[in-house]
Order: C-alpha cells, then sequence, then structure tokens
C-alpha cells in the first residue's frame, strides 16, 4: 500500500469513540428502563395486549366490527389499569421483631411501621412480607405527608429452623392484576427458632470435669504446671521471679511453665436420615445435643459439636443453639454415626469427653464400629434417640456407655444411671 492510500483512508478520531461510548450508555439505560417496564406486567396482561392486536388484524382483514370493537375494548382495558402503575411508593419500612431468637412453640411477633417521610401523599398499595417459604400480605391506606401505618403479624414458630422475614416488598398494581411494580425495602432478618431443651443441675456432667487439665507441649509463662527457669524479658510478670535463682545467678529469672489443656467435650451428632425412625426422633437427638451442650458449656468446658459435613459454633449457648436451629439431615453420601466418628477422631484427638448422639436404627454393630475409632483415653458415652421408649434404658459396648432415651426429660435419669 502507498503512502497516498494510507494517508487517505480516514482513521478512528477520539471524537468517534466518545460517540460510541455515550451511545453504549444510553443503550444500557435504555435496556434497564425497557427491563424494569416489562418487568411490571404480568402474564394476562400480555395475553390481553396479543389478543387485542390479533383483533385489530381480524377486524380490519376481514371487516368484522365486532373484532374491531372488542380489540378496542381491551386496549382501552388495559391502558386503565397501567394507569394504577402511576404514584409513589417512597415509603420509610420499619421491621422490627420483638425477638429474634424463639423456642420451638413459643409465639414470635413483629412489627411492620410504614412512614411517609415525604411532602405529597402516598396513593394506597399493598405491601408482601416473605416469611421463610411463605408469606404474608398488608393492604396500605393512602398516607398523607408525615403519616404513619403500623401492622403487627405473628409468625408460625411449631418447627425448628432459621426463618428469613423479609425483604418487605411494596406492591403497586390494579384491581384485576394486569399489572404489578414491586420495590423492595429494609433488609432481611433472620429469626432463629431453637430446639427444645432442659436444663439439669446437680452432678449429672460431674465425671465430665478435668479440673487440672493434662500437661501439653506448648510453653507458657503463665499456667499451672512447671517447667523451668529462664532469663526475664520485658513484659513477664514479675509475679514468677524465683527468687533463689536470681540470688545465686544474679540475673533476674523468671519461671516457665507447661500449658495445661482444659477438659475437651465434643459432641458428634448425626444427621444421617436412614438412621431415625422418624422425625420427631431426629428432632429429640437435637434437642438432646442442645441440652448437653448447655450443661458443658455451664461446666465452663471447652466444646466442639461437629456433624456430618461440617462443625458446629458453640463458644457459647446461642451460638450452640444457633447452629442446632440449622441443622438439616444429610445426604446419605455423608455417611452415619461411624464415618461421624471417624472424622472426630481425626480432627480432635485430644478429646477427652465425646458424646455421640445417634438413632434407634443404628446396629449395636456399627454403634461398636463407632466408639472405637474415637480417640484413645477418651471418655465415651452413646445416646440413642427413641420416642417409643417410655423409660431411659442402659447398656455397654465395648468401652462406651449407651442410654437410650424416649423424651427429653429422661436425659438427668438417664445421666445418673452412668454414674451409678
Amino acid at each position: 500500500m502507498t503512502t497516498e492510500a494510507l494517508e487517505a483512508s480516514p482513521a478512528p478520531t477520539t471524537r468517534d469513540a466518545g460517540w460510541r461510548d455515550i451511545a453504549a450508555v444510553i443503550g444500557a439505560r435504555l435496556l434497564a428502563r425497557l427491563r424494569r417496564i416489562t418487568a411490571a406486567i404480568r402474564p394476562l396482561a400480555w395475553v390481553l395486549m396479543a389478543l387485542a392486536v390479533g383483533f385489530w388484524i381480524l377486524g380490519q382483514i376481514g371487516g368484522w366490527a365486532e373484532f374491531t370493537f372488542a380489540a378496542v375494548v381491551i386496549a382501552i382495558t388495559v391502558a386503565l389499569c397501567a394507569l394504577f402503575l402511576i404514584g409513589r411508593t417512597a415509603y420509610d419500612v420499619s421491621l422490627d421483631l420483638a425477638r429474634t431468637r424463639v423456642v420451638v412453640g413459643e409465639r414470635a411477633i413483629g412489627a411492620l411501621t410504614l412512614a411517609n417521610r415525604g411532602t405529597r401523599a402516598i396513593l394506597p398499595s399493598r405491601v408482601v412480607l416473605p416469611v421463610g417459604a411463605g408469606r404474608g400480605e398488608f393492604g396500605i391506606q393512602r398516607l398523607a405527608p408525615g403519616e404513619e401505618a403500623e401492622e403487627l403479624f405473628t409468625i408460625p414458630t411449631q418447627r425448628r429452623g432459621v426463618v428469613k422475614v423479609g425483604p418487605v416488598s411494596v406492591v403497586r398494581g390494579d384491581p384485576l392484576g394486569l399489572f404489578e411494580r414491586a420495590h423492595r425495602r429494609d433488609d432481611p432478618v433472620d429469626l432463629f427458632v431453637h430446639p427444645r431443651t432442659i436444663l439439669f443441675d446437680g452432678q449429672s456432667l460431674g465425671y465430665l470435669r478435668d479440673l487440672e487439665g493434662l500437661p501439653a507441649t506448648d510453653l507458657s509463662r503463665d499456667d499451672v504446671s512447671f517447667h523451668a527457669l529462664l532469663e526475664y524479658q520485658p513484659g513477664d510478670d514479675l509475679r514468677h521471679v524465683h527468687w533463689k535463682s536470681t540470688a545465686r545467678t544474679g540475673t533476674l529469672m523468671m519461671r516457665q511453665y507447661e500449658e495445661t489443656r482444659r477438659s475437651h467435650f465434643v459432641i458428634g451428632l448425626s444427621r444421617a436420615g436412614f438412621e431415625y425412625a422418624t422425625p420427631e426422633d431426629f428432632e429429640l437427638a437435637i434437642s438432646a445435643a442442645g441440652s448437653i451442650g448447655l450443661r458443658a458449656i455451664r461446666d465452663s468446658q471447652r466444646v466442639d459439636v461437629r456433624v456430618q459435613g461440617r462443625e458446629l459454633p458453640a463458644g457459647t449457648g446461642k451460638q450452640l443453639l444457633d447452629s442446632l436451629s440449622a441443622v438439616k439431615n444429610s445426604r446419605p453420601r455423608r455417611g452415619g454415626i461411624d464415618d461421624l466418628a471417624g472424622v472426630l477422631a481425626r480432627t480432635m484427638p485430644l478429646a477427652s469427653v465425646v458424646v455421640l448422639i445417634c438413632g434407634s436404627k443404628v446396629r449395636s454393630d456399627d454403634l461398636r464400629m463407632a466408639c472405637s475409632r474415637l480417640p484413645f483415653g477418651a471418655r465415651v458415652l452413646a445416646v440413642v434417640a427413641d420416642r417409643t421408649v417410655t423409660t431411659p434404658g442402659l447398656r455397654r459396648i465395648g468401652e462406651a456407655d449407651v442410654v437410650t432415651i424416649g423424651a427429653l426429660e429422661q436425659i438427668p435419669l438417664a445421666l445418673q444411671k452412668v454414674l451409678a
């Protein structure tokens, strides 16, 4: 190509690139606005608009005035319904739950407050509040500037779980349901429906205490088990000065200690559905895990809770119950109580007490295998949930105590049998 040809071919300029960018921005905005418009059109409106167009074409081609008249009536109806979308829905929405944590069966009460903070009135609208898998609807009348509307509602809590309440949607639409415009307000709130638990006192779990712990290989400058003497380092606690060694060497000498291990209380809760005879047995097992875990936390023990697939936060009683609220049955490929015991042995080898909780469909051989896989030296207790049992039973499998309970209130008596 010659130099003259290169000079003759127009090169893209900065102005052309700028126009393309502007066109792209305008196109994106128009597309977003078009999506918002089409989102407000319900399927019935699309059907009516298609009928109006079809009737109009038939009326014009075939000369049938009836079809033309029907098309006009349908078009006017659709246009009138679209006018209901006009208006502001700028409510100031506040969603408040009296309590975000309740026990199964307790009433969960909430309040929804909508306020008009603007300078113009807001026409009547409909408010949709999703609650878990369902939803509640409230009709809000016209609100003048500065007015508020409050709606109280009750959430059913017959089942344990984590219920997501919200987000609130303000809906404007027509009486025929052809158009609907929804605006989300506020953020969703989690309602924790805790399993039912029982608090028991006395020495039911006294055998689980480990007051001084076991010496570990980690060194510390402040603990129970004395290890050696070291020279003073800035920041050391002067209460641990070894004065005899200091006088003999002329150097400030400090005591060094070995860190000790608190009683490590581990709960292995099986969530394998095939191990439980009924869903009620599974709920009983979860309640038993919560009750025993709360007692161990009250005894100031380090508590870890594990189910198939993950470890549950259990640093405090609130964390434990929140975690148990979200526990569901696992898939069969996750395995049963024996697989869970193997995971406990690998991840928590220093456990001093292990409580395995499972259903009544677990065979004795599988339970024996599970107990044998747990860390050596750990005290093992297995709790079997079986609601057909009227009185707690106790048996021995290997080195483990196995108790069978049919109700949550039987846990204290069952643990007393273990201690006896």
